[in-house]
This record gives structure tokens, C-alpha cells and sequence, in this order.
């Protein structure tokens, strides 16, 4: 069974081919490597003994992705991560998030429309449902006026496919991600952002190693227990398993509709400041930090209810924030030492 990953050199994208690979799937991947390096094969195929197929094209480009399924037609699945995704970038940057998250997705579908049938799993973000009025999020929880360009094309995106597989032999599954952190136990991959990391614990283990000289964590005084803003953290490694989950179920003929939506996260939320002491704990380090006034469009808290991925889905998040934060140290700490 042959499965395209899109953007599978990236931080989830690279996890999931490894579980991909290591439930027997053939992977090949496409990556225009504008936020990730090739070196990444090389931890994949450490990891699971098989170098996946690796094609670096741009699916901005209607071509390129006309003669990649002319050459690998036996493609049944795909799993759609490539896009942009760095919240203040797109809000200085429309047009780029616009072009390359929205025309790389409709020349995907277009070629899988061709197919007599085709299973398409699409990386989505709980950025789709704002500041959501009730916490924990259900799927069923409104999706909001998005906060940013990049929001929105994750609502666009969730639009297209909802309206392409209701004329077309394509089924779907949306998976909304709150936030992921992490590396894989083996330390061979991780989350490598380029430049100044635009998340959370990226900078905390940049902090620690000391590359960057202090954490700045924007606001102390949102409505939660101490102060700052609460998100899901969920572990790489579980994420990419819901990957598996979710092609598997559309391939088996599983869905209960054509177009399927779940939320993965743990259920939990952490604070900016839990996750600081989390790092603190595991790496037996102070961190520095220091407190700066809001961020614009940040909003106070996000977790998910996971009961739809736990009971639908058959999929449940296992690993701890301590566990995520020591694995992605561990890794920050092998990457400086290259």
C-alpha cells in the first residue's frame, strides 16, 4: 500500500512516516524542504531500518504534482501536512499562506478525484475554533472567525475537502492538533524550526542549551490558575499514530461519513509556567524568563475533549507532558552537539 506524505521531512510529518513505515506501509514523500532538511531521511531510516521515497517538488506548482501521480499512480492514500504555519507570519504574509496552503491542497484533490477511490487525511489545528466558548473543545464546538490568515486557510482547507468528497470518490478525515511537542525516543528526529522558533518549547530548549538568552512568556494576568495562557500539549509520537488510526479507518471502510472530523490532543490543559517547571524538572536546569505584556491574537486557553479520537477512533494520547519534555531536550541538546 503506497502513501503519499506531504511536508514528511517536517517536524509531524517525519514522525508519522516512521509509524507509517513501521506498520508496513511503502511511503513516499514530497517536500519543497522550504521549512525542513533531506538529513531527515537519514533519522527516518535509522529509526526504521527503510528509506522512504522522497520527491522534492513544490505543490504550489500544478505540473510538478500532475507528473508525480503520473509517475507513482498506485498512490491510495494520502496524508496532507505541507503548508505554512507560523501564526505572526501570516498575518504580515496573507498572500504567501493563501497560495501555497490553499492551491497545493485543490491540486491534490484534483488528481485524487481522478482515482476510482482515494483516502486523504488532512492536517487541520484547533486554531479552526478561536477562543472557544466551553472548555474541554468538542468537535461539535463552533468554528470561529479566524484569528489569522493561516486560521483561516485551515478553515478553507477543511471547506474544500468537505465539499470536494460530497461529488467525488474521496473520503476524509480533518484531524484538529492543539499542540505538538516532543521528539522520538530514539533522538534520531525532532522539531527543528529554522530560524527563531515561533512555538513554545522549541525556545525553552533552545533557552536551556543556551542559544537563546531568556524565555519571554507573553502575559501573567489571563483568567487561569497562575496567570498565563493554557494549551494542549500532546506528544509527536502519539500524534503520528492517530495518523496510522485515521488512514487505516479509511481504507478498511470504517468511516461513518465521508468526511470525518476529530480532535487529537490529551485533554489536559498546561500553562506556560507548567510547562517551564515541567522543563525545569526533567533537565534539572533553571530556566530563564521573564514576563512581557500580551501577545495580539493569542487567546486564553484551548484543550480538547478527546472522547470522539478515544471511542470513535480508537486512538488515546499515552505520553506525559514530562516525558515529551524530556524527549525534546534530549534532542535539542544532540542537535547543538552535531
Amino acid at each position: 500500500m503506497k502513501v503519499l506524505v506531504t511536508g514528511g521531512l517536517g517536524f509531524i510529518g517525519s514522525h508519522t512516516v516512521v509509524e507509517l513505515q513501521n506498520e508496513g506501509f511503502e511511503v513516499v514523500i514530497i517536500d519543497n524542504l522550504s521549512n525542513s532538511s533531506e538529513d531527515v531521511l537519514k533519522g527516518i531510516t535509522a529509526i526504521t531500518g527503510k528509506t522512504p521515497l522522497f520527491e522534492k517538488l513544490d505543490l504550489r506548482e500544478k505540473a510538478a504534482v500532475q507528473g508525480f501521480f503520473k509517475k507513482h499512480n498506485d498512490v491510495t492514500g494520502v496524508i496532507h501536512f505541507a503548508a505554512s504555519k507560523a501564526v505572526g507570519e501570516s498575518v504580515e504574509q496573507p498572500l504567501l499562506y493563501y497560495e501555497n496552503n490553499i492551491s497545493s491542497l485543490i491540486y491534490l484533490l484534483q488528481e485524487l478525484q481522478q482515482k476510482p477511490e482515494a483516502s486523504f487525511i488532512f492536517s487541520s489545528s484547533c486554531t479552526v475554533y478561536g477562543q472557544a466558548e466551553k472548555m474541554p473543545i468538542t468537535e461539535d464546538a463552533p468554528v470561529q472567525t479566524a484569528m489569522s490568515p493561516y486560521g483561516n486557510t485551515k478553515q478553507i482547507g477543511e471547506e474544500i475537502i468537505t465539499d470536494t468528497a460530497k461529488v467525488t470518490n474521496i473520503s476524509a478525515i480533518l484531524l484538529r492538533y492543539f499542540n505538538p511537542v516532543g521528539a522520538h525516543e530514539s533522538v534520531e528526529i525532532g522539531e527543528l524550526p529554522l530560524g527563531v522558533p515561533q512555538n513554545l518549547v522549541p525556545f525553552i530548549t533552545q533557552t536551556g542549551v543556551g542559544l537563546r538568552q531568556e524565555l519571554s512568556v507573553f502575559g501573567n494576568d489571563y483568567p487561569t490558575p497562575d496567570g498565563t495562557a493554557v494549551r494542549d500539549y500532546i506528544h509527536v509520537v502519539d500524534l503520528a499514530k492517530a495518523h496510522v488510526i485515521a488512514l487505516q479507518r479509511l481504507l478498511n471502510k470504517k468511516n461513518l461519513a465521508k468526511v470525518e472530523t476529530f480532535n487529537l490532543g490529551t485533554g489536559k490543559g498546561s500553562s506556560v509556567l507548567e510547562v517551564i517547571h515541567s522543563f525545569e524538572k526533567v533537565s534539572d536546569k533553571k530556566l530563564p524568563y521573564v514576563i512581557k505584556p500580551r501577545r495580539e491574537g493569542d487567546i486564553t486557553e484551548a484543550y480538547a475533549n478527546t472522547d470522539k479520537a478515544n471511542n470513535v477512533l480508537g486512538w488515546k494520547a499515552e505520553l506525559s507532558l514530562d516525558e515529551a519534555m524530556a524527549s525534546a531536550w534530549k534532542w535539542e541538546q544532540k542537535v547543538r552537539n552535531k
